[in-house]
C-alpha cells in the first residue's frame, strides 16, 4: 500500500531505473505468493492459503522500507508495489466468492472501488500531474479488509448470525453461522466508502487548481 511516507520519500530521493534491487525482489516474491495462495484456497487448503495471504499482506511495508533504507527507490517498485496489493485484494475476494464465503455485492463493491481509484488516479497523474495522497483512514480500511479476508479464508471459528434478516446475501446479519472475518469486512467497507468520497472531493479540488494553472499558463 503506497502511503504518504512512501510518496514523500520518493519525491525527495532519486528514483532509479534499476530492476534487480533487493526491494523489487521482495515485491516479486509477494507477487508470486498471490496466485499460489489463491490456488490453495480453491483446492480447499484453507490453512496454507491463509498463511500465504497473511504473509503477503503483512510484508507490504517491507519492500518499501528496504527501498528507502538502501536508497534504491525504483520506478518499477513504485508501480509494482501498489499493484501487488490490488491484485492480492482482487484474488482474495474472487476466490472467496468462488468457494461461497463472500456474497457477490461485496466482491463487486470492492472491485469497483479499486478499479475506480486506480483508473481515476492514473488519469489525473498522466493528464494533469495531479496526485491525491493516501490518507491514514484509507490504510485502516485496507487493513480491516485484509484481516477480514484472512478470517474468511481460515473460516474458523464460525459464529452465529444476529438473525436480523432472512436474506442469504447478508452474512452475519442473518441467522446462519459464518466466520468472524465478515465483521472486519463490513468495517473496512464502511471506512472505505468515506475515504472514497474524500478522495473524489480532493481530486476534484486539485483538478480545478490544475486546470486553472494550465489556463493561466496558456494565457501568458
Amino acid at each position: 500500500m503506497a502511503d504518504e511516507t512512501q510518496q514523500k520519500t520518493a519525491a525527495d530521493e532519486e528514483v532509479t531505473d534499476r530492476i534487480l534491487t533487493a526491494a523489487n525482489v521482495i515485491t516479486f516474491i509477494r507477487l508470486v505468493m498471490v496466485p499460489v495462495s489463491l490456488g490453495f484456497l480453491l483446492t480447499g487448503n484453507d490453512v496454507v492459503a491463509t498463511v500465504l495471504f497473511a504473509l503477503t499482506a503483512a510484508t507490504d511495508f517491507v519492500d518499501g522500507q528496504v527501498a528507502r533504507r538502501t536508497h534504491t527507490v525504483s520506478k518499477l517498485g513504485q508501480l509494482l508495489d501498489p499493484a501487488v496489493d490490488r491484485l492480492l485484494m482482487i484474488c482474495a475476494v474472487v476466490g472467496l466468492l468462488a468457494v461461497g464465503r463472500l456474497p457477490v455485492w461485496i466482491v463487486v463493491l470492492v472491485l469497483a472501488r479499486d478499479v475506480f481509484l486506480l483508473i481515476g488516479g492514473a488519469w489525473l497523474l498522466r493528464e494533469h500531474a495531479v496526485r491525491v495522497p493516501v490518507v491514514y483512514a484509507g490504510k485502516v480500511a485496507t487493513t480491516f479488509l485484509f484481516i477480514g479476508l484472512a478470517g474468511l479464508m481460515f473460516n474458523m471459528p464460525q459464529i452465529a448470525g444476529l438473525g436480523w434478516c432472512d436474506v442469504s446475501w447478508l452474512p452475519g446479519f442473518n441467522s446462519m453461522s459464518c466466520s468472524w472475518g465478515i465483521w472486519c469486512i463490513y468495517i473496512g467497507l464502511c471506512i472505505g466508502v468515506f475515504t472514497t468520497v474524500y478522495y473524489v472531493v480532493s481530486a476534484y479540488r486539485k483538478l480545478k487548481e490544475a486546470l486553472a494553472a494550465e489556463r493561466h499558463g496558456s494565457e501568458r
